[in-house]
């Protein structure tokens, strides 16, 4: 077993590559596993993927036969600069290029570290940075990185809510860290740390948390402008707010945050730029724009299609000048400029070539412009087939 001065100089080398945290654990199952209960509650929506790798979640030897150990790799993504921290359109681990690629280099080089300072070969281990068949919030709580808070989410103590995740399996014993734990308790309790604050749950606008621990995805912001392809729900675009890619709110109102400060972004790659876009500029983008701007970056997971449904939503939920333009504007005068442009940009994708983004058009320009949007929309509408923007115009046009 790995113990002693040979960890330690193992997880000195590890922090060297720029990780913010490295942890160690074994790979039993600790505390209340219920992710077949939250999937047979149909907590997954249609990411009928995750159903498929539950089992391999659950059985560590299902992903590398053999494997014994956890190595739990933390790198802290608070923004540094204050509006980037602050704003609310962006998840904050958007602000930065995709951290599947940049932290996926420094898994590379913890990989060379294994083999040249332990002697393992390539076989012995496996990496995932997010996107592998592996538990890695509860190898994390298990390891003593933090404990995972109501919300689901990993708290830590030195760093809060804002940690992005890698995992290495090995076939090495490595002696275990301790995990977090209230005093007494014999293994790692789910909000371990959080005593009596439900915050996290009471300030989802969209009641995605319905108990400690499952996170409904169906309710969830991040899952319907993230991983949902088609029409959000009528019921949940209003509680979308302002958030156009992700959502940080459960993370945010944790007093854990406190104590949190940026991290040394070695793998990461900072693009704090895009919090200075304004909506109109997105509503009017086309595919080169989307292209350059958000090359190598989360955003372009969405394709276009996404980003502009999720604007018009976006759009629909703001009424003032100043939540349109984050810094400044180029409207001196008065309103009246870019309310018509933004009306004239909506309009517009309501004619949008992919279905998909029509009826959020519709539903935005019912929102901010009334009976106005009425006669707007009369050519549109006259030209329509899809059943989803039909179904908004007539939602709109009762009686």
């Amino acid at each position: 077993m790995l113990k002693g001065r040979e960890k330690e100089q193992l997880r000195e080398s590890l922090l060297a590559q720029g990780f913010d945290e490295t942890r160690f654990t074994d790979l039993e199952l600790r505390g209340d596993v219920r992710l077949q209960e939250w999937a047979d509650l149909g907590y997954h929506a249609d990411m009928e993927w995750l159903l498929k790798s539950i089992e391999k979640r659950l059985d560590p030897n299902l992903v590398l036969a053999g494997s014994c150990s956890a190595i739990v790799l933390g790198v802290n993504y608070l923004p540094s600069e204050k509006e980037a921290r602050v704003q609310n359109r962006w998840a904050k681990y958007t602000l930065h290029k995709d951290y599947h690629d940049t932290i996926l280099k420094g898994l590379k080089k913890a990989g060379s570290i294994l083999e040249g300072q332990l002697a393992l070969n390539r076989t012995d281990y496996r990496y995932y940075v997010d996107t592998g068949p592996v538990m890695e919030r509860g190898w994390a709580a298990a390891s003593g990185l933090g404990w995972q808070g109501k919300n689901g989410m990993l708290i830590s103590r030195e760093h809060g809510n804002w940690l992005l995740l890698g995992v290495i399996l090995a076939k090495l014993e490595i002696e275990p860290d301790p995990p977090v734990r209230k005093k007494g308790d014999r293994v790692p309790e789910l909000g371990a740390l959080c005593g009596k604050c439900t915050r996290c749950i009471e300030s989802c606008p969209t009641g995605a948390i319905p108990e400690p621990g499952f996170v409904d995805a169906n309710r969830c912001i991040s899952y319907q402008t993230i991983e949902n392809k088609g029409v959000i729900p009528r019921e949940l675009r209003a509680k979308i707010g302002t958030r156009i890619f992700g959502c940080d709110i459960c993370l945010d109102v944790c007093p854990w945050n406190r104590f949190a400060r940026s991290g040394r972004q070695i793998l990461l790659s900072t693009r704090y730029d895009i919090v200075e876009l304004d909506l109109l500029r997105i509503l009017r983008m086309r595919i080169e724009e989307f292209r350059e701007m958000f090359r190598k970056m989360p955003i372009k997971r969405l394709k276009l299609k996404g980003l502009l449904r999720n604007a018009c939503i976006v759009a629909g939920n703001l009424k003032e000048f100043s939540d349109w333009i984050p810094n400044g504007s180029r409207f001196e005068d008065s309103d009246a400029d870019w309310r018509r442009e933004l009306k004239e940009a909506l309009v517009i994708l309501t004619t949008y070539e992919e279905a998909m983004v029509r009826p959020h058009a519709v539903w935005a320009l019912y929102r901010l412009f009334g009976d106005e949007a009425r006669e707007a929309l009369h050519g549109a509408r006259a030209c329509e087939e899809d059943s989803a923007t039909l179904e908004e115009y007539s939602y709109w046009n009762k009686g």
